[in-house]
């Protein structure tokens, strides 16, 4: 007898244990103390998933739990969220609905669940592999960003369902684990750092990377913790230092050191060719900081920052106040790099203890600060929020294009440019002059011929670097031309010239189809009696009407006598190719004998 089959695992008080230690930690949150609805959807959840185990062969109860205690602990989210989470598989797997779910609970978390549920499964496996309804899958993806702009506790929730698939991935075969990795690193991971969790798209990242390229993975893994002893030495030596005047400050402060994640090394690697020893920003020190007061806390911020640089050599370029410019997603601090006691660049980031929490847990921490009500949207939730949206500006005639727009945004990080009025435009890293003038107006990028870059002049293919001034130039005879694809990144900006193309040439294979129409017509032929009988057939050297038409408009043929007796000839001969049998039949074959190819014609066919 096995050892499991000797002490069986008692299910039912492990599954109990799970939703006392959620109850537990919802009731020491900040949040009003609303059991009822969190208590209820448990009861109705585990009496659904009933009999049901994950691959793990643990309860399947265990998952809606854990993705609650996610919401719950993790990102502080509220009973609304935790009640959703408990439910988000309850639709999908079982034979309760929405409308269920809406009498049952209100409309709130009806909401949230019908969202879940849109997005439920591996949708970008599908779309990367190609399988199954493509497009229908896309179209969910779209509505559900969307939708999340009304109630984004959807993408919270869903974020947190993933993480916990990422976290208990080992159970899944392993064809299985690297698409579900994949699609995490390409679309939840960007989302969570939309929406600012920082810590969740790290955990998220390092996950992906473990499962797609476990042997690197390990690889940096191992170094980095390899290095542990050293970066405590370093840690103690820069603390030491600056501790006296940091005290002489007043402010009540913790200071820590921190490793970037592993993929954030592995992925500098990946771009700069590098190998890890040559990576010099991998060690960071994070000092967070209680302000003396709300109005102090930018002052604070640089209080830090002055006893720093009189220790320490600055290193100008990679200095980074998103303080005054706080990121969409909200996060904000201030980033520095110095030259540390051993002599190596030590990044330090400065942020009050309301920015760390923003930090690592975005919207959901700033809710916990708010000073008005729930139902009430603020400055920073609305940029947030507009931060989601706009992964869907400007959306395209497919679900594939907006899909196309989503993953660049995704894959890019923003810069800041301004214009020559001052004001502020986000937009991806590699934007081109062209770019930047049709995010700006599609009209004033159709005419454009160029920029004044910080006051010098560039062509449209020049891209833009953060910090720029940029006042866009324009001529009103300019016109979209296919050369100015290549000078495009964004698929934005490919759409509308594509599109304006496409316009173009439809109106120019008018034009000359009117044209060749006329002068048939003032010979006295018939336009329909001269042109091939079939309208998908070649005329003349030309793969189809449309092209001749376009020819014509273009003046590249010649209108006179000489065409129209060309065209009446291949109109002929076209007709006695078609005449002309292919097949005969034996002498002693009848119909329902196989006929045989033409010896003559059988090279040809």
């Amino acid at each position: 007898m096995s050892i499991e089959e000797s002490n069986p695992i008692d299910y039912e008080m492990v599954v109990q244990a799970a939703f006392d230690k959620l109850l537990s930690d919802y009731l020491s949150s900040n949040h009003r103390k609303h059991t009822e609805p969190i208590q209820k959807a448990f009861r109705l959840a585990r009496d659904a998933h009933k009999g049901v185990k994950r691959r793990s062969g643990e309860p399947y109860i265990l998952h809606p739990i854990a993705v609650a205690s996610i919401a719950c602990s993790e990102m502080g989210l509220g009973s609304t969220s935790i009640t959703a989470a408990l439910l988000h598989d309850v639709v999908e797997d079982t034979e309760y609905t929405v409308e269920d779910i809406r009498d049952m609970f209100g409309d709130s978390i009806a909401r949230i669940v019908d969202g879940l549920t849109k997005l439920s499964g591996e949708i970008l496996v599908e779309v990367m592999t190609e399988t199954n309804n493509t497009s229908g899958q896309l179209e969910n993806i779209r509505r559900l960003l969307v939708t999340s702009t009304q109630d984004i506790r959807i993408l919270l929730v869903k974020i947190a369902d993933r993480l916990h698939n990422m976290r208990t991935l080992d159970s899944m075969p392993e064809t299985k684990q690297s698409k579900i990795a994949a699609e995490t690193r390409l679309f939840y991971a960007p989302l969570a750092e939309r929406l600012g969790m920082y810590a969740i798209m790290e955990e998220l990242q390092d996950l992906s990377l473990r499962y797609i390229h476990p042997e690197e993975y390990r690889e940096v893994h191992d170094k980095i913790s390899q290095t542990y002893t050293r970066r405590e030495g370093l840690f103690d030596k820069f603390y030491e230092i600056i501790k006296p005047d940091l005290d002489a400050t007043g402010l009540t402060y913790e200071i820590q050191h921190r490793i970037k994640s592993t993929y954030s090394i592995w992925n500098k690697m990946q771009a700069k060719g590098l190998p890890l020893e040559e990576i010099y920003d991998v060690f960071a020190i994070r000092i967070v900081f209680e302000p003396e007061t709300d109005r102090t806390e930018y002052a604070d911020c640089f209080r830090i920052y002055h006893v720093l640089t009189s220790h320490f050599a600055l290193k100008d370029d990679r200095t980074r106040d998103w303080l005054t410019h706080p990121k969409p997603n909200g996060y904000r601090a201030l980033h520095i790099t110095v030259m540390g006691p051993t002599g190596e660049w030590v990044e330090v980031q400065i942020r009050s203890r309301q920015m760390h929490e923003m930090a690592e847990r975005g919207l959901a921490a700033h809710w916990r600060y708010k000073t008005h009500t729930a139902e009430e949207v603020d400055p920073v939730e609305e940029q947030i929020l507009s931060n989601v949206h706009t992964l869907l500006n400007n959306p395209g005639p497919s679900a594939s294009d907006d899909y196309e727009t989503m993953m660049y945004k995704f894959a890019n990080q923003d810069m800041l440019i301004f214009t020559r009025k001052g004001d502020r435009i986000r937009c991806p890293q590699d934007f081109t002059v062209l770019d930047f003038a049709y995010q700006l107006d599609p009209e004033l990028g159709r005419r454009c011929i160029g920029a004044k870059v910080n006051h010098e002049m560039v062509g449209i293919s020049a891209k833009l670097q953060n910090g720029d001034q940029v006042e866009i130039l324009t001529t009103e005879n300019t016109e979209p031309k296919e050369s100015w694809l290549q000078y495009a990144t964004s698929p934005t900006t490919k759409r509308y010239i594509t599109d304006f193309l496409h316009r173009q040439e439809a109106d120019q294979i008018e034009a000359g189809r009117k044209a060749f129409v006329r002068f048939a017509e003032g010979r006295g032929y018939d336009p329909e009696h001269v042109l091939p009988e079939d309208e998908q057939a070649p005329v003349l050297s030309y793969p189809s009407r449309d092209q001749f038409f376009l020819a014509v408009n273009r003046y590249e043929v010649r209108m006179d006598h000489a065409l129209m007796k060309h065209l009446i000839k291949a109109r002929k001969e076209a007709r006695t190719r078609t005449q002309e049998p292919t097949v005969q039949q034996r002498e002693d074959s009848d119909e329902t004998k196989v006929p045989t190819v033409d010896p003559g014609r059988m090279k040809e066919i």
